[in-house]
């Protein structure tokens, strides 16, 4: 236990610790803009192909 506890030690004091959390803090970020903009953009495209649906003839006779 006592070497888990220095190794954790180490490596956050080192500069990996850190920067592994802000790339991980950033790429949570990335994520939550991207699932947004993608929820967004399908319901946009979703009402222009409804409109667009509505706006076509019918069938065959």
């Amino acid at each position: 236990m006592q070497n888990f506890m220095s190794r954790a030690k180490s490596f956050l004091k080192s500069e990996d610790g850190p920067t592994a959390t802000e790339y991980a803090v950033m790429l949570a970020l990335i994520i939550i803009v991207a699932l947004g903009a993608i929820t967004g953009l399908g319901t946009t495209v979703d009402t222009i192909f409804t409109n667009v649906d509505a706006g076509l003839p019918t069938g065959a006779p």
